[in-house]
């Protein structure tokens, strides 16, 4: 493990912080251009050009609305109908704001995602004064306005994490379960209970049952001590049942993940080791820290963060398409890690 553990945490951290695969994220943004004119579709055009942008055309304002808060979006921009009308007043006299025909271009931003919130105004900014090639000081008649932002202000930074926290804290139970089994076996408590009516799965069962008590419990104690700290999670009573609902199934995980390391650990030492290979990328991938989704897809914990980041910051509706897909795929992959968990430690753990 002195060996592999450095290896592993290099590995996680790279592919967290974007060295794998490049750091660049690219931010998917929905454009409703409601102008006649050719102000918007050049303006559209620009955008499509800047690399780190997706450019989504959208005709219905609401359905941009829902794909922003379940967050398959990072911003939605509408174009006025007006946008031509003001960037022609403002070509014909760029230093005289009395001539000009003011408009809003509108803009909402994923309150979800901190490094959108902070990249996307300021691209769209530059954009606009490279289209409307301002060059005074005077400004120009078009205001972008953020309404979502205004809101986002009263979010911290540690609301940010915080849906990353419900599955950083039921990871570390990989590591429990896995040192709880090695003692057991070191200790021949296995050994004795196999002489008794007790079943394999009986003792399954149990490790399942007692670390779903200590998820309920680690739950409990994150909504508590967050709201001491000032956390305010969107979602009510409904959010809150699927936050148990997705701690619960990664739990389910991390067990399954826990008896698959006490197959292969020779005594509670080496579990401890052998179980960082799952936890580190679990962590670094999945949590509250920031890695291109395209890896972080390959591990439970980003399901849990992407459904509770939706439903604590964006305000979803728990029946939202995008939460009961993160939740199913959790609950499947807690379903087929167990069972891969069980057999493991059936073949291999049993001495």
């Amino acid at each position: 493990m002195v060996i592999v553990f450095p290896l592993l945490l290099t590995i996680a951290f790279g592919a967290s912080f974007g060295a794998i695969g490049g750091g660049e994220s690219r931010y998917s943004i929905a454009v409703i251009n409601q102008d006649a004119g050719q102000a918007g579709v050049a303006f559209t055009s620009v955008l499509s050009h800047i690399e780190v942008l997706s450019i989504q055309n959208y005709t219905d304002p609401s359905a941009a609305q829902s794909n922003l808060k379940q967050g398959n979006l990072k911003a939605v921009i509408t174009i006025p109908l007006d946008f031509t009308e003001s960037i022609q007043s403002y070509n014909l006299s760029p230093t005289q704001p009395s001539e000009w025909h003011n408009t809003i271009l509108g803009m909402s931003i994923d309150q979800g995602s901190m490094v959108a919130s902070a990249a996307i105004p300021s691209i769209i900014g530059q954009t606009l004064s490279a289209l409307t090639q301002t060059t005074n000081r005077v400004g120009t008649p078009i205001t972008i306005s953020a309404p979502i932002l205004v809101d986002a202000q009263k979010i911290s930074q540690f609301s940010y994490m915080m849906p990353g926290l419900f599955g950083y804290a039921a990871v570390f139970l990989i590591m429990t379960v896995a040192q709880a089994l090695t003692m057991e076996r070191e200790q021949g408590i296995l050994r004795r209970l196999s002489v008794t009516p007790t079943t394999v799965g009986d003792i399954f069962a149990g490790h399942i049952g007692a670390n779903l008590i200590l998820g309920v419990v680690q739950v409990v104690m994150v909504f508590g001590a967050s709201y001491i700290m000032g956390f305010r999670p969107l979602g009510g009573v409904a959010g809150v049942a699927v936050a148990f609902a997705a701690v619960l199934a990664l739990t389910v995980t991390s067990v399954g993940l826990g008896l698959i390391t006490a197959a292969f650990a020779g005594n509670s030492g080496a579990a401890t080791g052998i179980s960082f290979v799952f936890i580190l990328p679990l962590m670094f991938l999945g949590t509250f820290v920031p890695a291109p989704e395209y890896i972080s897809r390959l591990v439970p914990t980003w399901y849990v963060t992407d459904a509770l980041t939706s439903i604590f910051l964006r305000g979803a509706p728990v029946t939202s398409p995008t939460i009961i897909s993160d939740l199913l795929t959790v609950m499947g992959a807690s379903l087929a890690i167990i069972v891969v968990g069980i057999l493991a430690f059936r073949h291999f753990g049993k001495n």
